[in-house]
């Protein structure tokens, strides 16, 4: 019920931020277990997403959202907690099954799972390398796939901006994709990185954004460290 009670809060103010237009939102299924699966570019990019569905939308968000000290840190746990979000802790090596497992629980309520594949915002709006575990979400589910994407949301807020600009934004979502086929393969390593790259083909059609085939992670990481240098 407080998810949506903070929901018509929150979307007055989105509407007026950013004016989203949204495209195709009909192509969400409105029953059943479903993976929304975008490009990431900004902090705002889930908040969008959750005030766009009429259905309730899950993301598993890093544990540090939750765990951040300050003022700050206590007012990104209480949205993420009014928006339902779950926290995962990324570190060691049971982090990805622990994410695995907690994005399972939620598909198998026929809930709606939200998961940027890229595992981290561009630093640069380009989009990046999915990483494997929407594929393994999708194929241990078998809930449908609809790829979106965010438009805007990097000019608005790029990463390392604390306050957003007043500029539009579009939410664009795609046919759903069924990976029905590939039932019994999510232990296949060459099928989840073909499931994961079509996904993230079907994103980059729909954002026009340039693709980088390199995982956003090293990519921000080889920047800074050309900077450092210059």
């Amino acid at each position: 019920m407080f998810y949506f009670a903070f929901r018509l809060v929150l979307l007055p103010l989105l509407r007026w931020l950013f004016r989203p237009r949204v495209e195709g939102v009909g192509r969400v299924p409105g029953a059943g277990a479903v993976i929304l699966a975008g490009n990431h570019q900004s902090f705002t990019d889930q908040l969008l997403l959750g005030a766009t569905l009429r259905r309730r939308l899950t993301f598993l968000a890093k544990q540090e959202y939750f765990t951040a000290p300050g003022l700050k840190g206590r007012a990104t746990a209480a949205l993420f907690r009014a928006l339902g979000q779950i926290p995962v802790d990324r570190s060691g090596k049971d982090a990805a099954r622990a994410a695995l497992d907690t994005a399972l629980q939620v598909l198998d309520r026929e809930g709606v799972l939200g998961i940027f594949p890229e595992g981290t915002r561009s630093h640069d709006g380009r989009l990046y390398k999915g990483k494997v575990g929407v594929a393994a979400m999708a194929l241990r589910s078998g809930a449908p796939v609809v790829p979106v994407a965010i438009i805007g949301t990097f000019e608005a807020q790029p990463k390392g901006r604390r306050l957003p600009r007043r500029v539009p934004v579009v939410l664009r979502f795609g046919e759903p994709l069924d990976f029905s086929r590939y039932a019994g393969m999510e232990n296949e390593r060459l099928v989840l990185r073909a499931v994961t790259d079509q996904i993230m083909y079907a994103v980059q059609r729909l954002s026009e954004q340039e693709y980088v085939d390199v995982y956003a992670a090293e990519a921000r990481v080889a920047w800074e460290a050309r900077a450092a240098a210059a």
